[in-house]
């Protein structure tokens, strides 16, 4: 989910101007502002690291159910990298229930944060049930954080996508997950029209110390786009230490 670059921008500059960073009390009253650029501060604030995450856990909930959709996409952020014991349950319920797909989107993508493999039949579900492609992309990225096998089966689905944001996110989670096994389903990537799927795919093969992946590498470094042949390179440098 994208929130709008005026509000959100001009939130963290004026927090860069600020001598003093308000208390949690604050950070409370903020929240009940009728200003929503308030909120955002206050949620801005609220994802720092030196809020402890337990204390900050009441005051997410709470902007969980705001009216506003950019202060409930931060709190489901927020709930990925300040994770608690209650953490995991809350974004699985807004995966599986909200009615916004960007909310469902923050919270499967949140989930990848925690990387937590408890979630794995959750983000599977919501990449064959949810009818949103957003939630399907956040779904299949986060399923490459948590680095389990057990979601190779989705992924290579998620290869045959007509949508290449699907694609990319396939490419890019099953070089997360190590999976050596499918590597002859990738290679084929790199004859693709579209220059971020073959950088997705040079970034992938250097997380599969294979010597199909060093010959592709070697082909992907004469690329004719720029970030493709660099991604390459840095993914051949990275395989002859693992190889």
């Amino acid at each position: 989910m994208k929130f709008p670059v005026p509000v959100y921008f001009e939130a963290i500059r004026l927090l860069e101007k600020a001598d003093e960073r308000p208390n949690l009390e604050q950070i409370a009253e903020q929240l009940q502002s009728s200003d929503v650029r308030e909120r955002v501060l206050a949620m801005i604030e609220l994802q720092k690291e030196a809020v402890p995450a337990q204390s900050a856990l009441p005051l997410i909930k709470e902007a969980l159910v705001d009216q506003n959709i950019q202060i409930r996409g931060m709190a489901a952020f927020a709930l990925g990298i300040k994770p608690t014991s209650e953490s995991l349950s809350l974004l699985v319920q807004i995966l599986e229930s909200d009615s916004d797909h960007n909310m469902r989107s923050m919270a499967a993508g949140s989930l990848g944060y925690l990387e937590d493999k408890r979630a794995l039949e959750s983000l599977r579900h919501a990449f064959y049930e949810d009818t949103h492609w957003l939630v399907q992309f956040s779904a299949a990225v986060a399923l490459g954080n948590l680095k389990d096998l057990q979601a190779q089966s989705v992924l290579l689905e998620a290869l045959e996508s007509s949508q290449m944001l699907l694609q990319e996110a396939a490419i890019a989670a099953l070089g997360e997950i190590g999976a050596i096994e499918v590597l002859d389903r990738l290679l084929p990537f790199a004859e693709s029209e579209d220059w971020m799927i073959r950088k997705r795919l040079a970034e992938a093969l250097g997380n599969l110390p294979d010597p199909r992946s060093t010959v592709m590498l070697r082909d992907l470094e004469q690329d004719s786009n720029v970030q493709v042949a660099e991604a390459a390179q840095r993914s051949r440098q990275r395989l002859a230490e693992l190889l």
